[in-house]
């Protein structure tokens, strides 16, 4: 691709960056999508809560997504990885790993969030698919099921009550030393919840379905679903190398409108969303795409 200034290079082209790319497009915007096409729910067997897609795999609502966002001529796709950016006059540059130098009056960060997967023999096979973060998204496919919950500190008194509505079968992971507060095990107990504080050393599965869990005592527990919160970091540091601020949380820090801290740089999808999920990242990159087209056309007027 020869070298072009766009009006917007949108870092990211899945549920949020295309949101994105729908508005601008459709706003006559000279847009480029950058994307490498490894979606962080790739393994995720099927996408739920999203009114008029539920029960339809991610590879699938991206598809019908790409293919209806590319009837806008002014939307470009190019496949590949971000690896720098910088501030030139007039706007920014890209760079791509391949090769790739791209130019553009906006940026948009659509990049979402890399989970970091603890220390556990089979965690990484099965997350996605039955080793699960949200209640929203896989409880009502989870529900009645024997049920695990891998979570600690404060986290725990949001999580479990969401969990206990949706099965009743449930064993707490406290993965030896924890912080959770007494009173809340305490409940837990009464209401048949099993502590264990010996940690999980492997989850026993077939193609991600996870049998059982081995603890490190040696004890095996019978498990169909495990809900486990991991921590993450941003998928990229080229917003922070552009000087992006981050919530305590990791987030990229942006205002109501999407845009972050730095000048012509907005955000959406789950880079920015504490509350994860498709439909939530569609409409962050709605917003933000009408915001950032509102800021194109004022300085032009």
């Amino acid at each position: 691709m020869q070298k072009h200034f766009y009006d917007v290079i949108i870092i990211g082209g899945s549920y949020a960056g295309l949101s994105a790319a729908m508005v601008l497009g459709r706003s006559l915007r000279d847009v480029l999508v950058i994307d490498s096409g490894e979606p962080c729910n790739r393994q995720t067997p099927h996408s739920h809560n999203f009114l008029t897609q539920d029960g339809k795999t991610p590879a699938e609502i991206s598809a019908l997504a790409r293919q209806q966002v590319e009837q806008y001529e002014t939307v470009q796709f190019l496949n590949g990885l971000a690896s720098k950016g910088r501030k030139v006059e007039g706007g920014f540059e890209m760079d791509t790993r391949d090769g790739e130098a791209v130019r553009a009056k906006k940026l948009m960060f659509a990049t979402g969030v890399k989970d970091l997967m603890p220390d556990i023999k089979g965690f990484s096979e099965c997350w996605g698919i039955s080793v699960i973060h949200c209640p929203y998204c896989h409880g009502y496919e989870n529900r009645s099921k024997l049920t695990g919950i891998m979570t600690k500190g404060e986290h725990a008194t949001h999580f479990v009550p969401l969990i206990f509505n949706l099965s009743k079968d449930v064993v707490f992971f406290t993965q030896g030393k924890h912080d959770v507060d007494p009173d809340f095990l305490k409940k837990m107990k009464q209401k048949g919840i099993e502590i264990i504080e010996s940690s999980i050393s492997e989850i026993v599965h077939q193609d991600g379905y996870m049998r059982e869990v081995i603890l490190k005592a040696g004890k095996k527990v019978k498990l169909d679903a495990l809900y486990a919160p991991v921590p993450f970091e941003q998928s990229t540091d080229i917003p922070a190398s552009l000087g992006c601020e981050l919530t305590e949380q990791g987030l990229l820090k942006v205002d109501m409108l999407n845009a972050t801290t730095v000048p012509g740089v907005y955000a959406c999808g789950d880079s920015i969303i504490q509350f994860r999920a498709v439909a939530q990242a569609v409409s962050s990159g709605n917003i933000a795409g009408a915001a950032l087209n509102r800021e194109l056309a004022m300085e032009a007027f």
